[in-house]
């Protein structure tokens, strides 16, 4: 039994890590507000509606995330984007792409 108790309080540990670490959009909407709203002259809704889901998911697995920022919004430099903030920004525009049929509130 208490063998049984240590595995799932282990479990349990390791799903809430897991999850933190992940990217996420809710946290890539906050970012995005925070870090390129006003660099980038636009809503997130329409920063994110620049590509569908699939090419959003394209840019992400090429690893040309940062390119396609600076392009959209000439105002960001290289280099300002650590990857973690990265992560959860394309997860939020991913979310949020033109095909998506969601709405950003930012």
């Amino acid at each position: 039994m208490k063998l049984l108790k240590v595995i799932m309080a282990g479990s349990l540990v390791l799903g809430v890590a897991s999850t933190s670490l992940s990217a996420d959009a809710v946290k890539g909407q906050k970012l995005f507000s925070k870090l390129l709203k006003g660099p980038c002259d636009m809503t997130g809704a329409k920063f994110a509606a620049k590509h569908t889901q699939e090419e959003w998911r394209e840019i992400k697995s090429s690893g040309k995330f940062e390119a396609e920022v600076i392009k959209i919004c000439p105002n960001v430099k290289a280099g300002e984007l650590s990857e973690s903030v990265q992560e959860h920004i394309i997860d939020f525009s991913i979310e949020f792409a033109n095909d998506s049929g969601n709405v950003p509130s930012c």
